[in-house]
């Protein structure tokens, strides 16, 4: 379930003196050894290949004719 506020789009903009406090407030850094998660990839690529070129399309006479073609050849109808 998802539940949404009003104020889900209004930017809160931050006071200056609450910027100049985040500039002297000390960045701790981690590894993701030291939090236990392994970052070793699970996926393996086998092959990459590029899709097939497109046919060339056919122009068609009639209303008629392309409802033939959809028949016979698409199958569509």
């Amino acid at each position: 379930m998802v539940t949404t506020d009003l104020r889900l789009n209004e930017p809160r903009y931050a006071s200056l003196p609450n910027i100049m406090k985040a500039k002297k407030k000390p960045l701790d850094e981690t590894t993701p050894e030291a939090l236990g998660i392994d970052v070793a990839p699970r996926l393996k690529v086998l092959k990459t290949a590029e899709p097939g070129g497109r046919k060339a399309g056919v122009k068609v006479g009639s209303v008629a004719e392309l409802v033939q073609k959809l028949k016979v050849e698409a199958g569509v109808l």
